[in-house]
């Protein structure tokens, strides 16, 4: 599997992480024996990298990483300070409101304790479907834009649960019937959840970077069967 270069400088380089490939080993992942995001990138480039944030294995989309361990704290300052913009697209169960404020606490899975969490969901387009999912006998899916102000762990899978949205593929979090009928209907076996853009000031440059990352294929097969007229 070849991994998407997005941006690449001297101290870090920016790609667009496939769904379904863990960043890194980790305990919750512990059955997982895939190669990781990290191996992959290494044998590809003969390099070690050093993640500056995360993704969920399912999700896909802009991940940066530090070429040396030293510039990682440098950089997790934009996401700690709230400088840096994060934009996600989900499609989701039923009709989103056009905006909305998500304000939820989400539990830490180590500490059990709730922190805060905030999401901004902005409904980009809707749909009725003449496809019955239990206990309907018809269905509706929006495409959402997500802008995440803090960074909990599942935050957005968490939020779009907590609002009836559940996002379409999460298997954890979302409606299985759904998520039953995206794969016998049209053949989509992955989470609809992309993180498509990053922005900040670079930290050593201190130039404006802007980052986005093209979606999966299995969008483009659900943008065309829904007739939304969104570019890929």
């Amino acid at each position: 599997m070849k991994i998407e270069i997005l941006f690449e400088d001297d101290y870090i380089i920016i790609v667009n992480k496939p769904n379904n490939v863990l960043i890194h080993n980790s305990y919750y992942a512990r059955n997982i024996k895939d190669d990781t995001l990290l191996d992959l990138l290494e044998k590809q480039l003969n390099h070690s990298f050093y993640p500056i944030h995360r993704l969920d294995r399912k999700t896909s989309g802009v991940l940066a990483l530090a070429k040396k361990k030293e510039d990682v704290a440098v950089f997790q300052q934009l996401f700690n300070s709230n400088t840096i913009q994060k934009t996600y697209l989900g499609i989701v169960r039923g009709f989103a409101k056009e905006s909305q404020l998500i304000d939820s606490p989400v539990k830490n899975p180590d500490t059990k304790v709730y922190k805060d969490a905030e999401t901004i969901c902005n409904c980009l387009f809707s749909v009725e479907l003449p496809i019955a999912v239990h206990p309907y006998k018809n269905s509706r899916y929006s495409l959402v834009e997500l802008k995440p102000t803090t960074g909990r762990m599942h935050q957005l899978r968490i939020h779009m649960n907590k609002i009836s949205h559940p996002l379409v593929g999460d298997y954890k979090y979302g409606d299985r019937f759904h998520n039953r009928m995206f794969e016998t209907e049209f053949n989509c076996h992955n989470l609809f959840l992309h993180a498509q853009s990053l922005s900040f000031t670079h930290p050593k440059s201190y130039k404006t970077i802007t980052i986005t990352a093209k979606l999966p294929k299995d969008w483009k097969t659900i943008f065309e069967k829904f007739k939304w007229n969104f570019k890929v």
